[in-house]
């Protein structure tokens, strides 16, 4: 308690003088006892959606933080703060520590929470959105530069289309909803290029021009579309 509360008044003391850190003194703390607070629920003897809730509640605070520290690593080349800084071991050090790639050189997505949440249950109230979570950080951390140069092994690749598929034919709103059916045509393209037999290889490429045509169809005004034709192109190589 001593060396918390010592700490806390350190952290208190730096806040003035780092002001522009994206973490605060008083952010830090208020993640750490979210910790804390989910955790004990995930450990305790609660039915499964109460614990499915806290291990996405752990898994989402992990990636509001993951997203604030990656900004860091972008503007600066490393964690800056001692807020910053102190989060990152107090995470350690209650068992809940940020996913790091080296290869990437940035925190990646603590999926195993939303694996869990899932498992715990797979059509509770936070599955949704448990899922979608997943499906964007195994895409996104599986890649540096290239999409479809993914280092991921056919079985997991082979998931990812099972619950992009599964996510589509949900009511999903908005960004989400986008998102899905941009990854999902990705992951289709993969598998043409992956999969480990001719034949998946020819149903994924068709399932893969449909998804493209699909999305450009239903989002010609999005970003994201600007990635279709290259798609497209890949295919016709292949």
């Amino acid at each position: 308690m001593k060396r918390s509360a010592a700490v806390a008044a350190a952290l208190l003391a730096a806040a003035a003088a780092s002001a522009h850190d994206l973490i605060t003194a008083e952010s830090a703390q208020r993640y750490l006892e979210e910790t804390r607070k989910w955790q004990a629920l995930a450990a305790s003897s609660a039915p499964a959606t109460g614990r499915a809730e806290a291990q996405y509640r752990i898994g989402a605070m992990l990636d509001e933080v993951r997203e604030l520290l990656n900004r860091d690593l972008a503007a600066h080349g490393k964690v800056q703060g001692l807020p910053s800084n102190y989060l990152v071991a107090e995470l350690l050090r209650h068992g809940a520590p940020l996913a790091w790639s080296e290869k990437l050189r940035r925190f990646t997505t603590n999926t195993q929470y939303f694996e869990q949440a899932l498992g715990l249950a797979p059509r509770g109230p936070r599955a949704t959105d448990a899922g979608v979570r997943l499906l964007q950080g195994r895409f996104y951390d599986s890649f540096e530069t290239d999409p479809l140069a993914a280092d991921e092994p056919w079985p997991r690749l082979a998931e990812q289309i099972v619950l992009a598929e599964d996510l589509a034919a949900r009511d999903l709103q908005g960004n989400a909803r986008e998102e899905v059916h941009f990854i999902g045509a990705i992951l289709h393209a993969r598998a043409s290029l992956r999969a480990p037999d001719a034949t998946s290889r020819r149903s994924h490429g068709r399932k893969a021009r449909e998804s493209i045509a699909t999305f450009e169809a239903r989002y010609p005004d999005s970003l994201r579309s600007a990635v279709m034709p290259i798609l497209r192109d890949a295919l016709g190589k292949n």
